[in-house]
């Protein structure tokens, strides 16, 4: 490994536009990393790509001339950490390079945890999706946040989403009558394909009377991804102590009118949040990892291994093309969890 070299994509600059642009980014090799004590040299096997990383880039959390920052499964080449072995798969956060470093010194941005998998009880790729953060993110905001109830309504925009496609089950399994919006038909037979016992399309020109016949009883729980219209469909369809988790507003990711997109969605919905008594949960699964990551992963994996939980990957390949799926991801030009095949699979 010594005479390698180690491919990265970098922050060129604070993007100034509303989606990601080419020279946003910047690709660069350099020397490969020599790990130190306490700490683990390991090579990207998957990348995670998620709307929350434009955030950071625009805010100015991610600094120009850093790697750009992505949560990964990789491989471990060389270990000097206590109970990691050259040959184990983790989930770390290498971001958006063909190896890294993981251990003593090395930022998990407060709470990415590195951890072992084991191949055995599900695909590694499902750390970065529905056994990872994404999956937790689903049911810390539906299960945690919101509690629904057997026969409650349940409404999820960008259903067909890594996080939403998670949500819709977790409901069905709730015993909740579960509505997703989605754009797409494929989406859309795909999430019928799960159960999920209505789904409109935000592309259809009668979204909103269509919503609101999905919902004869009205919504007793939402979980937004969405925003824009798909929330102004939603907030007239609220019940008397509805409960709503903000998850996010990827509609709004691309505005230039320098809001903050949950400022105004909060905005737009107080009046019927006031009137309806609804209970709003600002959703960050960080604050959730220490205390319901162990009893999540072991209830999902019980779910995915018993065929209860399916979940869909949109794989796309080659770490030269991250900034490209990222755009699609961003834009909705994507169909499920979106993630990149950086490095060759040994379990697949």
């Amino acid at each position: 490994m010594i005479n390698e070299l180690n491919a990265q994509w970098r922050l060129a600059a604070t993007p100034k536009g509303g989606l990601p642009l080419a020279e946003d980014f910047v690709w660069v090799t350099q020397d490969m990393p020599e790990p130190a004590q306490n700490q683990m040299l390991t090579e990207t096997l998957y990348l995670s790509l998620d709307p929350y990383q434009w955030g950071r880039r625009r805010s100015g959390v991610e600094l120009p001339g850093e790697v750009c920052h992505g949560r990964t499964v990789a491989r471990v080449i060389k270990s000097c950490i206590s109970g990691y072995a050259e040959g184990d798969y983790v989930f770390n956060t290498n971001g958006w390079q063909h190896y890294g470093l993981s251990g003593e010194g090395i930022d998990i941005f407060g709470y990415m945890h590195p951890r072992k998998l084991d191949a055995s009880v599900a695909p590694i790729s499902t750390a970065i999706g529905v056994l990872g953060m994404l999956g937790l993110t689903a049911y810390s905001g539906l299960i945690v946040q919101c509690q629904p109830r057997s026969g409650e309504t349940v409404v999820v925009s960008a259903a067909s989403g890594g996080v939403g496609q998670v949500a819709v089950q977790l409901a069905r399994l709730a015993g909740c009558r579960v509505v997703g919006i989605a754009g797409a038909q494929h989406k859309i037979e795909y999430l019928e394909s799960l159960g999920v016992d209505s789904v409109v399309s935000h592309l259809d020109p009668q979204f909103f009377q269509k919503l609101k016949a999905a919902c004869p009883d009205g919504c007793d729980v939402y979980f937004e991804n969405v925003g824009g219209k798909v929330f102004d469909a939603v907030l007239p369809l609220l019940n008397k102590n509805a409960r709503v988790t903000l998850c996010g507003v990827v509609s709004q990711y691309g505005n230039t009118d320098g809001q903050d997109p949950r400022t105004v969605w909060q905005a737009k919905g107080q009046p019927f949040f006031e009137r309806q008594q609804v209970t709003v949960h600002d959703l960050f699964v960080g604050n959730f990892v220490d205390e319901y990551q162990d009893v999540f992963l072991q209830e999902m994996a019980g779910y995915v291994g018993a065929g209860e939980v399916r979940y869909k990957e949109d794989l796309r390949h080659g770490l030269g093309c991250a900034p490209q799926a990222f755009y699609d991801m961003l834009t909705g030009d994507n169909f499920g969890k979106t993630l990149l095949a950086v490095g060759e699979d040994p379990t697949r």
